[in-house]
């Protein structure tokens, strides 16, 4: 049996339908346009090859108070002492999803301070998804 208000939106949505096929795609043509490199300068493979990567398990993950962006990870690096490390990926990613993973983190960077925080390295992400 259907309800009243799925007709109502059935009846909504095949009026907005007509509206929006009769408006044509307009194509951009990228051909002309040039791309600049994002950074000028190399980095050669000793400044390159002085990151210490390394795999980190995460312990914890909880979002940062007063941010929208930031999450808070506690990691074990492997030597011994827990590593806190923020990362801006919460547009992404729930905390609760990233406990008991295991990421790829630059752990020789200096402290840098976010919301008062002082992050001790970089997490490197990326996204995989095959049809």
């Amino acid at each position: 049996m259907k309800s009243l208000d799925a007709d109502k939106k059935a009846s909504k949505t095949s009026e907005a339908a007509p509206a929006e096929a009769e408006k044509p795609v307009e194509k951009i043509d990228f051909s002309k346009v040039k791309v600049e490199p994002l950074f000028e300068e190399m980095v050669d493979f000793d400044t390159f090859s002085k990151s210490d990567f390394r795999a980190v398990k995460v312990k914890e993950c909880v979002a940062v108070p007063k941010s929208k962006k930031l999450l808070q990870f506690t990691l074990d690096d492997g030597t011994g002492t827990d590593r806190t490390i923020l990362s801006g990926i919460h547009s992404f990613y729930e905390p609760e999803e990233l406990v008991g993973k295991t990421l790829i983190a630059i752990t020789n960077l200096p402290p840098r301070a976010m919301m008062g925080i002082d992050s001790c390295g970089m997490l490197l992400s990326a996204i995989h998804e095959e049809e």
